[in-house]
């Protein structure tokens, strides 16, 4: 597959994936918001509203202009990374993790920008896990299954194409 079709594949993907991030939020604003929790699995899991202000675990609780710049900047790099990819099957598990952790990124991005809040909803009671939303496992799927890739099927070298240079036609070769 060529880069430009690899590209409109991993926009739509990400648009697709986005979509149904800000919908999950949009659903549980207005069947959440000011209820009590809504069970799922009694002592397991549940939907329950929040508006979480920091970033994981809500740490650092307020900084929306860090948040954003930072995230930014990094869904930046991921978008050149994912053009940057070889255009080889080797890199289609690569191509798939990024798409999903720049739509995880995108998703929390835009409750910061349009609601100075990300809207969290899934809570798993069972082991009193912090309130999460659907970027957030995107993200956090999305980065783990990086790191299992990273460390056990690709070496560095995999990774040459991020910064490989132009050659220099003059350069003598070493000897």
């Amino acid at each position: 597959m060529n880069k430009i079709k690899r590209c409109i594949i991993g926009i739509l993907s990400i648009i697709l994936l986005v979509g149904f991030d800000q919908y999950t939020k949009y659903l549980a604003i207005i069947k959440l918001k000011n209820k009590k929790p809504f069970v799922i699995i009694d002592g397991v899991l549940q939907f329950n509203y929040l508006e979480n202000r920091g970033a994981a675990w809500g740490i650092l609780n307020g900084k929306k202009v860090l948040f954003v710049i930072s995230t930014t900047i990094i869904v930046a790099f991921l978008i050149y990374f994912f053009v940057k990819l070889p255009t080889k099957r080797r890199y289609n598990p690569l191509k798939v993790m990024t798409v999903i952790l720049i739509a995880g990124a995108i998703g929390n991005l835009i409750d910061r920008i349009r609601l100075d809040y990300v809207v969290d909803f899934i809570y798993f009671n069972l082991i009193n896990f912090p309130i999460f939303n659907i970027a957030d496992c995107y993200v956090t799927i999305s980065l783990i299954a990086l790191i299992i890739a990273y460390s056990f099927v690709y070496t560095d070298d995999d990774f040459d194409f991020v910064k490989k240079k132009k050659k220099n036609p003059y350069k003598l070769p070493k000897m």
